[in-house]
């Protein structure tokens, strides 16, 4: 049994966010917000919401033990890319993409040996 919870459309870029998906990934849920709550970055915060937000629907959609919730995967995949243009000398414009992205957590039930 698992429990999902995503974030669509997030103004950060997948590579940046999978910075810290890779931290967190095994680890126990309470280890996993710990963890999010010391790194300096901007997609900590929005990615410990969405750790609790699993928690929460393991606990209360498909009736799981909180203490034995770790984190079992956690990855982002690029979203829509927004195109700007930057201008530059002698008139010209340079293109910017603003990535997006799509960040899942899945939790599982560690099981007693």
């Amino acid at each position: 049994m698992e429990a999902k919870a995503t974030l669509r459309y997030i103004r950060i870029s997948p590579r940046k966010v999978g910075i810290l998906c890779d931290q967190i990934r095994g680890k126990s849920v309470k280890e996993a917000n710990a963890i999010l709550s010391v790194i300096p970055k901007a997609a900590s915060e929005p990615l410990a919401k969405l750790v609790k937000s699993a928690a929460a629907n393991a606990e209360n959609n498909h009736q799981m033990d909180p203490e034995k919730l770790y984190v079992a995967e956690t990855y982002a995949t690029p979203g829509p890319i927004m195109k700007r243009f930057m201008p530059r000398a002698k008139g010209r414009a340079y293109g910017i993409k603003k990535r997006t992205s799509h960040i899942t957590v899945v939790l599982k039930e560690k099981e007693a040996k």
